[in-house]
């Protein structure tokens, strides 16, 4: 039996998830998460984000540990995000863990965050050897596995699609709580007119920062004239994004002879996607693995799970190498927890 806690804050949620393997099966003891929400209208700014992290971090701590009913001693393991993400943020979390790392006399282990959220998806669906659309504020990529790397078959050449709907929220000057890709959701469900916008796919890639461009001047024109509603905004834009990642994910399944497709990261919990995804799976006979909040959004649970992972397999960061990096793509990591044919 072995214990991790993960700490994740590589943009504006601090989450502290406590994890038990033992003989194969995986417990999820503590799932805490504190997100910093700004003004409508308003971004998160990277300083004032790591404040943030840093001032709610211990209340975090503390209560992952109540709920998980377990010491620092129980703990085998701390892992934290190592990147991508913000860097001031992603610093001021490693620091953290680094510090309880030298308190507590434990090993550490950074991990890929865009792995945490692969392993945690596959752990929580089920999925065996899907197709993984990962979709956030801050990164956008179509991934299969091959040969203990997780592979990069397509992405975004600009923008990820959850800062393109984040920067639109602002637009519209719509509330940061829940989050603004929430918010755009729920306003799409009442729009009435599809607006036509720019369809940016380009192979396997996509963009989206012409297409908020486009938009961005249609709202500025059309909306004071009362001829659409920000509901047909927001409906035709998730139209036309989603409608994208549909056709390169597609693409993907046909290329490596999946019939899963495996959802995660923050814009994965949108339920139109999640709709759109299982119309195209289910005409190739797929399937259509998705999670919702708890796991969907950054999470510590995701990177103590991650982190665990590689911990029993021998893997561990040395506490100089402990730094944190913006750019750590996907295909970087060697995966040597799952065999190289799987």
């Amino acid at each position: 039996m072995t214990i991790a806690i993960g700490f994740e804050g590589s943009a504006n949620k601090l989450g502290v998830g406590i994890v038990k393997h033992e003989n194969g099966k995986v417990d999820i003891l503590s799932n805490v998460r504190d997100t910093y929400i700004t003004p409508p209208g308003e971004g998160f700014l990277p300083r004032d984000t790591a404040q943030h992290h840093r001032d709610c971090v211990l209340n975090v701590l503390k209560k992952a540990l109540s709920d998980a009913n377990v010491t620092p001693k129980d703990i085998d393991v701390i892992t934290f995000t190592k990147g991508p993400g913000m860097g001031a943020p992603l610093t001021s979390t490693a620091i953290v863990a680094r510090t309880l790392s030298l308190l507590w006399e434990k090993p550490l282990v950074g991990v890929n965050h865009c792995i945490g959220h692969i392993e945690m998806g596959r752990e929580v669906t089920g999925a065996t050897n899907p197709v993984v659309l990962y979709v956030s504020g801050g990164n956008t990529q179509v991934i299969a596995y091959s040969q203990n790397r997780y592979r990069i078959f397509g992405e975004t050449l600009d923008i990820a699609i959850g800062n393109c709907l984040d920067r639109f929220a602002r637009i519209l000057n719509l509330s940061n709580d829940p989050s603004p890709g929430y918010n755009i959701e729920q306003y799409a469900k009442k729009g009435e007119k599809f607006i036509q916008l720019p369809y940016a796919v380009k192979g396997m890639d996509v963009s989206f920062s012409g297409i908020l461009s486009h938009i961005e001047q249609i709202a500025k024109e059309r909306l004071p004239t009362g001829e659409i509603t920000p509901y047909d905004l927001c409906f035709s834009l998730q139209e036309t994004l989603f409608a994208m990642l549909v056709e390169i994910t597609e693409r993907a399944m046909a290329h490596v002879e999946s019939s899963e497709v495996l959802i995660v990261g923050g814009v994965g919990c949108n339920i139109r996607l999640q709709e759109m995804m299982e119309q195209m799976a289910s005409q190739r006979d797929g399937k259509v693995c998705a999670t919702d909040d708890r796991f969907c959004i950054d999470n510590g649970v995701m990177i103590a799970h991650a982190g665990l992972l590689a911990y029993n397999d021998g893997f561990r960061t040395p506490l100089e190498e402990s730094t944190c990096t913006q750019r750590f793509r996907t295909d970087e990591v060697f995966v040597s927890w799952r065999g190289q044919n799987e």
